[in-house]
């Protein structure tokens, strides 16, 4: 039965829409072995922090993955953003979990929150793209996922392609938090898919580092070079 539905319905590599092979999921082991990884989490380079220094206080933070345009990663994140594979967040998410267990950095964070899309995205994608990736991250981490507890309150678009003064612009009171008081004194881990000026990230912890005691770590799939 396997056989046939891959007859039918092959799958394919969502870094070059190739044919997978039978011990392959999600992406084939040739653009396995072509991603870019940052490793920053291991070798403590602070460049994610660096992105917002002065204006977020971070306790730790990383990204999985470079991203450049037209790149391998590029092509990834798209599939999953606006092809409806869902279950590239689900592979990211189990890799950097695994790498994130294994260091002592990450061993007090008590839950995982995702950046937020609007109910209207949200139902027109039919999924928040962060969300298999935050929940594999929490499972790794054996700690609580939450989705609810952080909501954006009106649509915006995508931050990627904007110009920088353009992407520095978005309105930080578009984020709020509900139900906080379950936060207090909590090491939240914020997830998100990609990070270029932390314009996003900085809205979403001016809301957050509201909380009494709460501190805020960062973890996305990639960063822009």
């Amino acid at each position: 039965m396997k056989n046939l539905l891959n007859l039918f319905f092959p799958k394919v590599c969502v870094g070059c829409s190739g044919h997978l092979g039978d011990y392959e999921a999600y992406i084939c082991l040739e653009c396995r072995h072509q991603l870019p990884l940052t490793n920053f989490h291991f070798n403590g380079d602070e460049r994610v922090k660096n992105v917002l220094y002065g204006r977020v206080p971070l306790q730790q933070a990383t990204s999985l993955l470079h991203f450049s345009k037209k790149g391998i990663v590029q092509q990834i994140l798209h599939n999953l953003k606006y092809r409806g594979q869902e279950d590239v967040g689900t592979f990211l998410g189990a890799w950097l979990g695994a790498e994130l267990k294994s260091l002592e950095a990450y061993q007090d964070v008590d839950l995982v929150v995702p950046v937020p899309i609007h109910n209207r995205k949200l139902r027109k994608r039919g999924y928040n793209q962060v969300h298999k990736f935050g929940e594999e991250v929490a499972s790794a981490l054996q700690v609580p996922f939450n989705m609810d507890v952080l909501q954006k309150q009106a649509p915006t678009k995508t931050q990627v392609f904007k110009d920088r003064l353009r992407r520095l612009d978005t309105d930080t009171s578009n984020f709020r938090v509900v139900n906080g008081q379950q936060l207090k004194g909590k090491h939240v881990l914020l997830v998100d898919d990609i990070i270029t000026t932390g314009a996003t990230v900085e809205a979403c912890a001016q809301v957050l580092l509201n909380i009494e005691g709460l501190s805020l770590s960062l973890a996305t799939m990639a960063i822009t070079d």
